[in-house]
């Protein structure tokens, strides 16, 4: 009878069991107040879901569009690596550089880590968010502020601890070499190459038209406002993430060696390898290479996921951050894409 009883158990759970499709998830998540802003999903290289759900503007009710700039926060960095990289490979640089060679006002304690280190978050560069907040910061004084730091968290090259400060070191030596300004770099070798026509690299006197606004659980406004580059500073659309993910799959923007070299990841002290390469954390599974990552400052939050070898992409981007579930959602969507 127990043989029987599991049998029946295991059929009536089959049939409970329905496989969601990608629409329904995002439906789902809409429906439960969990996600307002704009989504874009492919599979197989091929778009099946780019649409938005919501409003830029809460308390006008002015809808979203596909064309509405979001604040994408962190997923700024692999922008930041990739110009990086495109140096290098004029020989402008070398990844194994000291960062002081281009960037001379560093604390002495910092006069050895690496290009490379900074772009792997092996640098042992102390962080400085949730230590230094101020409407208006810049990269100067995130500068002025590591000058009174009293050293690195560890030594460098041992150990990985996510920074934004090192990013912001890296923006400042995209500065240094090209005599061009972050945005202007972005916008001459990455934005208009591949003719992204929404995105923009914000700046005191940037005007972004039609931009998204941040908002809190409670829906009060909780807006972008600070002023660093190379670790945010990027607002765009999910329509120009998927150029980017399109660029670097077909080698657009770099070789095919240093687009590789991106998703690279260092051995560390312990032997292990490090689960970030150069602006993508990297995981390996069930045969496949997955580059992401994830933004979120205020009230945005940004998910960028890429299967490299399947050709599949999802792409979230809201400005009601506190109330969605980030990895909740993408594992829901993962689920459908099998």
């Amino acid at each position: 009878m127990k043989h029987f009883y599991f049998i029946f158990c295991l059929i009536v759970m089959g049939c409970q069991t329905t496989s969601q499709t990608p629409d329904e998830v995002i439906n789902n998540y809409y429906r439960k107040g969990k996600f307002n802003g704009s989504i874009l999903i492919a599979q197989n290289d091929k778009v099946i879901i780019d649409t938005v759900f919501g409003y830029r503007d809460l308390d006008q009710k002015v809808e979203l569009t596909k064309e509405t700039p979001f604040y994408i926060a962190s997923l700024s960095k692999p922008f930041t690596a990739i110009a990086i990289f495109q140096l290098a490979e004029k020989r402008l640089l070398s990844l194994d550089d000291d960062a002081v060679k281009f960037v001379d006002d560093l604390p002495s304690y910092a006069h050895h880590i690496t290009i490379k280190q900074l772009l792997n978050h092996t640098s042992g560069i102390r962080d400085y968010e949730n230590r230094l907040t101020k409407k208006g910061l810049t990269n100067n004084e995130v500068i002025h502020w590591l000058q009174n730091q009293d050293g690195l968290d560890f030594k460098s090259g041992t150990k990985f601890k996510y920074s934004n400060s090192g990013y912001i070191i890296l923006s400042l030596i995209i500065e240094k070499i090209s005599g061009m300004s972050y945005a202007q770099f972005l916008k001459k070798n990455i934005f208009d190459p591949l003719q992204m026509h929404h995105i923009t690299v914000y700046e005191s006197n940037t005007v972004i038209p039609d931009k998204a606004i941040g908002y809190n659980r409670d829906k009060k406004v909780d807006d972008y406002s600070i002023l660093t580059t190379g670790d945010g500073g990027i607002y765009a659309t999910a329509e120009d993430l998927y150029k980017l993910d399109k660029a670097l799959r077909t080698n657009q923007l770099l070789s095919e060696k240093s687009t590789k070299l991106l998703y690279q990841t260092p051995i560390l002290e312990d032997g292990t390898h490090s689960e970030y390469g150069s602006g993508w954390f990297i995981e390996k599974s069930e045969g496949s290479m997955i580059a992401q990552h994830t933004g979120g400052l205020a009230g945005f939050r940004s998910l960028f996921w890429r299967d490299l070898k399947n050709g599949n992409t999802i792409i979230a981007l809201t400005n009601q951050g506190d109330v969605f579930p980030v990895f909740d959602f993408l594992n829901d969507i993962k689920k459908t894409l099998k």
